[in-house]
C-alpha cells in the first residue's frame, strides 16, 4: 500500500512527480520496499532528517517551525512507520468541531418578539429565591478597616477643618483676629455663611462665659458643636417589611452619582437578605439604563426598563406593578438628572410622584436626594428646590473623598435637618456607608497616626 513519506509534509520528495509531468502540490512518495538493504534505508532516512533540519533552520518567519499548512499536507488514514528505529510519525489529529446549535438562540429571539404583559420590559429576572444572598455578596467590612478608609476618604477635607484645627489653635490667644481667621477657614471648607456665623457666635459666647484664655480650649468646644449638628440628622434608612414594596425614589442633578449609588444600595439591601428590584426611570440617557442593567446582572437583581425617550412615569408605574406581583421588599427607582432651576423638569418629577401614588397612595416611601460633596454651596440650592418641589425624606452625600470642601455636609445638616442616610467615600462597593455622625466626626478630627 502506498504511503506518504514525512518528506512530503515539508514539500520534498517530488522527483518522481516531476518525471510524470504532474503539477500536483501534494505528491505521494513510495516508501522503499521491504527487500531494500538496511544500508540504503539508513542512507535515505539520514538524508530525510538532514533535509528537515535544513528546512527548520531556514524557517525564521513563522512562530512555529513545525506548523504545516493544509495546502502542503495530504492526510492519509495510516501512520507512517520509519523502519527499525521504531520512530512513528502519527497522523495529525483533526479536531472535530461540531456545528453550534442555534436552537437556544432561536428560542430566545422568539421570546423577545412576544408582547410583554406590561409596557416595561424586565431586563433580567432575579433567581427563584430572590431573598437569598448570593455568593457575590461582600463579606462584612471590619469596623476598624472602614474607619481607616473613612479617615483616608476625608483626608482632603481634614486639611481645612477637623484635625487641621489642632495646628490652627496651637499657641494662639483668644481674640478677634483668631475668630476672623477661624471664620475664613470654615468658609473655605464650604460650611456656608449661615452655619459659619452660628459656629463663631457659639464659640464667642463660650469663650466669654468660661473666661477662656488659651485658644486650644476652643478645639473641644468646636468639635462638640459640629458633632451635635450632625447627630440631629443621623437617621438610618429603615425598610418597612410589612409594606411591600418599599419604594425609594432617587432624585438629583446630573453627574452626582445617582445610578452608582442605586447599585451600591441594592447590593447593601441584598446583603441584608432583602429582595430588590431596580427601575430605570432615567429614560433620557441610554447609558443610565445600561449602567443599571450591569448592576442588575452582576447581582441577580431584576431591572425594569423601556426604550430611550419613554415616559419615565410609565416605567416606574409598571415597575411598581411588577414589584408588587413578585412581593419584592425594596424597589429603587432612578430618575433623570435635572437642574433644580428648570421649572418644567421639576414639574415632570411631580408627575412621576403623582403617578406612583395611583398605585400606592403612600409611595414613594423615601425620596432621596443625591448630592455631590464637590458642588459646595450649590448643594444648598439643590436641596432647597427639590425639597420645595416634591419633598425630601433623605439625603445621600457622595464623593466626599474627592474634595476638600466636605464641610458642605454641615451646611446641609444645619439648614435643612433632613436625615442623611448614606455617605460615599470612594468608588468601592463598600464605600457607600450608612451615615454615622460619631464615626464621621472622629475620622474628621483624628490625627493621621491615630488608629
Amino acid at each position: 500500500m502506498a504511503k506518504k513519506s514525512i518528506k512530503n509534509w515539508f514539500g520534498f520528495g517530488k522527483k518522481e512527480a516531476n518525471n510524470t509531468n504532474e503539477d500536483k502540490v501534494n505528491t505521494e512518495v513510495l516508501i522503499a520496499s521491504d527487500d531494500e538493504s538496511g544500508e540504503e534505508k539508513a542512507r535515505r532516512r539520514a538524508a530525510d532528517l538532514q533535509l528537515i533540519a535544513d528546512f527548520e533552520k531556514s524557517s525564521a518567519t513563522t512562530a512555529d517551525d513545525h506548523t504545516v499548512t493544509e495546502a502542503n499536507v495530504v492526510v492519509t488514514d495510516a501512520n507512517v512507520v520509519a523502519t527499525e528505529t521504531n520512530i512513528i510519525v502519527a497522523e495529525p489529529e483533526v479536531a472535530a468541531v461540531e456545528p453550534e446549535t442555534v436552537e437556544s438562540e432561536n428560542a430566545e429571539l422568539a421570546t423577545t418578539e412576544q408582547t410583554p404583559a406590561t409596557q416595561a420590559e424586565v431586563i433580567k429576572d432575579a433567581p427563584a429565591d430572590i431573598q437569598t444572598v448570593g455568593s457575590e455578596v461582600d463579606e462584612p467590612v471590619n469596623k476598624d478597616k472602614f474607619f481607616t478608609r473613612l479617615k483616608r476618604g476625608l483626608s482632603r477635607t481634614k486639611g481645612n477643618i477637623g484635625s487641621g484645627f489642632k495646628n490652627f489653635f496651637r499657641g494662639k490667644h483668644i481674640d478677634d483676629d483668631l475668630f476672623e481667621e477661624l471664620e475664613e477657614q470654615l468658609l473655605i471648607a464650604d460650611l456656608g455663611v449661615a452655619t459659619t456665623t452660628r459656629i463663631i457666635d457659639n464659640l464667642t459666647q463660650q469663650a466669654s462665659r468660661k473666661q477662656l484664655k488659651n485658644a486650644e480650649a476652643l478645639y473641644d468646644i468646636l468639635k462638640k458643636d459640629m458633632a451635635d449638628m450632625l447627630h440631629k440628622v443621623e437617621q438610618p434608612l429603615e425598610i418597612d417589611s410589612n409594606n411591600k414594596p418599599h419604594v425609594i425614589l432617587m432624585v438629583g442633578v446630573n453627574g452626582v452619582g445617582k445610578t452608582t449609588t442605586i447599585g451600591k444600595m441594592a447590593k447593601k439591601f441584598q446583603a441584608e437578605g432583602k429582595s430588590v428590584m431596580l427601575a430605570a426611570g432615567d429614560t433620557f440617557r441610554a447609558a443610565a439604563v445600561e449602567q443599571l442593567q450591569v448592576w442588575g446582572d452582576r447581582n441577580g437583581i431584576p431591572v425594569v426598563a423601556q426604550h430611550t425617550g419613554a415616559d419615565s412615569a410609565s416605567v416606574l408605574f409598571d415597575a411598581m406593578q411588577s414589584a408588587t406581583a413578585k412581593n419584592v421588599d425594596v424597589l429603587i427607582a432612578d430618575t433623570a438628572g435635572r437642574l433644580q432651576n428648570k421649572a418644567h423638569l421639576m414639574d415632570e418629577l411631580k408627575k412621576v410622584v403623582r403617578v406612583m401614588r395611583k398605585h400606592d397612595a403612600t409611595a414613594p416611601h423615601e425620596i432621596m436626594l443625591t448630592i455631590d460633596a464637590g458642588t459646595g454651596q450649590n448643594a444648598l440650592s439643590q436641596a432647597e428646590l427639590f425639597k420645595d418641589a416634591i419633598g425630601l425624606t433623605g439625603i445621600t452625600i457622595t464623593k466626599l473623598d474627592g474634595t476638600a470642601k466636605g464641610g458642605v455636609i454641615f451646611a446641609v445638616a444645619d439648614k435643612f435637618e433632613i436625615p442623611i442616610r448614606f455617605i460615599g467615600i470612594g468608588e468601592g462597593i463598600d464605600d457607600l456607608r450608612t451615615f454615622n455622625s460619631e464615626e464621621f466626626i472622629e475620622a474628621l478630627f483624628s490625627s493621621e497616626d491615630k488608629k
